[in-house]
């Protein structure tokens, strides 16, 4: 009975080591052309992905869309996709996504303002009266609201750097990452970024 108790564990193990290669994996196997690889891999992700499209857009066919980017750009470039550059196939998928909300991000700075995007007089009442409650979950909708609509008169590359470092709460190092930009840029542009919104705030308080 322990020789069989053994087996069980170390078949379990083994399971849990090749659940830990899993993402890898499938990577390999859907660049070769196993549909069903990738399908896992989407089903995997798709919330991560969601999840971070969602810090960018609150609108949820604005995520949908990005979400069907992402693994559409992902698919096609599962072939650059390598373990041994020192990122797992979680960040690569990431970067990719945060590239994706960027790129959507400077295509919407280019349309003119949409009537969505009008700041109401009742929000810039609640906006000078600071009179958000943090406990009520219909406060917390119209504040992210609001919050996205003051970020909307941002440039790109300062909402883009505001979400990672204050809604993400990521390191600068890791903006620098999957930015591309240096630890440098992303402190200056953080810096500015702030001001920028600061100016925002200054036309309705």
């Amino acid at each position: 009975m322990d020789e069989t108790v053994d087996n069980f564990d170390l078949a379990a193990v083994k399971s849990n080591r090749v659940h830990e290669a899993t993402d890898e994996s499938l990577a390999r196997r859907a660049w070769a052309g196993d549909e069903t690889a990738f399908e896992q891999i989407f089903e995997r992700h798709r919330q991560r992905v969601a999840r971070i499209a969602g810090r960018f857009f609150n609108r949820p066919e604005r995520v949908e869309e990005i979400v069907q980017e992402v693994f559409t750009k992902t698919y096609f470039a599962l072939g650059d996709y390598s373990v041994q550059r020192g990122a797992s196939f979680a960040a690569w998928l990431s970067r990719i996504t945060i590239n994706a909300c960027y790129d959507q991000l400077r295509r919407a700075k280019r349309r003119p303002e949409s009537a969505l995007d009008q700041i109401t007089e009742i929000e810039i009442a609640r906006l000078r009266a600071r009179a958000f409650q943090p406990g009520d979950a219909e406060s917390s909708l119209i504040s992210r609201d609001l919050a996205d609509k003051l970020l909307a008169r941002l440039s790109a590359e300062d909402r883009l750097v505001l979400t990672l470092l204050e809604v993400e709460e990521m390191p600068v190092a890791d903006i620098s990452e999957v930015t591309g930009w240096s630890v440098s840029k992303v402190k200056v542009r953080a810096h500015r970024a702030r001001a920028a919104l600061r100016r925002v705030l200054d036309q309705f308080v």
